[in-house]
């Protein structure tokens, strides 16, 4: 996967380098049990064999990303995904890591989005109001459950699961999420097995 380097040195601790995104991204994978999309060929480092061409993303559909993303991780007191170029991140996976049918059915995905967008709200999907943004995610949130809880297992799964996945993944793989939306501790360091929590503290990275 052709991610952009990243690796930064902590300027305390000059012998160990935080990690990359893409390291970032393999730990989140590994987390999830490899259930993430695509996880099977990432973890193993491959790229997709004989993947045919496929048409070019283009600046509107990386825009059309960034709300998607925004929407699912809005900005409040710390950035929300659209900080983080979530769009250019999914469209890197994508084209990576993603099957030639799962490919497919993301980039049609975005015109569906925009088509879904258009008959509920006269506008596409970049166009309407952050309000209505929820509303129709929310409504393909429902409706990807109800098709991945139906659909074979040799079948894509529904083109906003695929959305929905990339946002979180992509957010927290990223500086932004990773340091400021969670509880961030470099490490090697000190073991602590008794650390204070209280409700709604944010989790530990």
């Amino acid at each position: 996967m052709s991610t952009p380097k990243t690796t930064e040195t902590h300027p305390m601790n000059k012998a160990f380098p935080m990690i990359n995104r893409r390291e970032a991204v393999y730990r989140l994978a590994v987390l999830m049990g490899g259930a993430m999309i695509g996880s099977e060929l990432f973890l193993r480092g491959d790229s997709v064999p004989d993947k045919n061409p496929m048409p070019a993303f283009t600046d509107a559909d990386r825009v059309t990303l960034d709300a998607v993303g925004a929407t699912v991780i809005p900005k409040t007191d710390i950035p929300g995904a659209e900080a983080v170029d979530i769009g250019a991140f999914m469209i890197m996976m994508v084209t990576d890591c993603y099957s030639e049918k799962q490919h497919q059915v993301f980039q049609e995905g975005i015109g569906k989005l925009n088509a879904a967008s258009a008959a509920k709200f006269g506008g596409a999907f970049t166009a309407i109001t952050p309000e209505q943004k929820t509303d129709l995610l929310n409504e393909l949130d429902k409706e990807q459950r109800e098709y991945n809880g139906k659909k074979k297992k040799d079948e894509p799964a529904h083109y906003f699961r695929m959305m929905k996945e990339l946002s979180v993944i992509g957010y927290f793989s990223s500086e932004i999420g990773a340091t400021q939306a969670v509880h961030y501790i470099e490490v090697p360091g000190a073991f602590h097995g008794d650390v204070p929590y209280k409700q709604g503290d944010r989790a530990w990275y």
